[in-house]
């Protein structure tokens, strides 16, 4: 019986002695908006920082109404890593706001019809901390979406 109390201890002592995630969503909210601004930097790139922490810099001005966060749009898109790995493209692509990460559903309401905008969304309304094939974990994306068109 002492054999087996003492597996039992070592066991939780084992347990509870591993690493724990220490991730900090205030630390790397910051890390994420110093890498935004050093990418726009050495991009030469002139952005909007929205109240949400979102970047974006209309390419193209659409001409007009602007999507809402309901609205069902249709875009050609691609979607890369600040260090410029693409990991999507999509031409046609018809989807809801309301299905898509958060960086797109603020993003976009951003642009009109014909427009294109970049949007450099930081990885909390990306994918956050959970990786995503071919995208790690904290990770700040790149979109440059065109606005084909949207319904309501």
């Amino acid at each position: 019986m002492k054999k087996y109390l003492l597996l039992l201890t070592l066991f939780v002592v084992a347990i509870s002695s591993c690493k724990k995630d220490s991730f900090d969503p205030v630390k790397q909210a910051a890390a994420d908006d110093a890498a935004i601004q050093n990418y726009i930097k050495a991009n030469n790139i002139t952005a909007t920082k929205d109240p949400s922490g979102l970047y974006y810099a209309v390419l193209v001005q659409g001409t007009g109404d602007y999507p809402s966060a309901n609205s069902t749009v249709t875009v050609n898109s691609t979607g890369k890593l600040l260090d410029g790995t693409v990991f999507d493209t999509e031409a046609g692509l018809q989807v809801s706001l309301a299905n898509v990460i958060k960086g797109w559903q603020i993003g976009l309401q951003h642009i009109n019809t014909g427009g294109r905008i970049m949007l450099m969304i930081p990885s909390a309304m990306g994918y956050g901390n959970q990786s995503q094939q071919g995208i790690p974990k904290n990770s700040v994306l790149i979109f440059t979406v065109d606005l084909l068109g949207f319904n309501n």
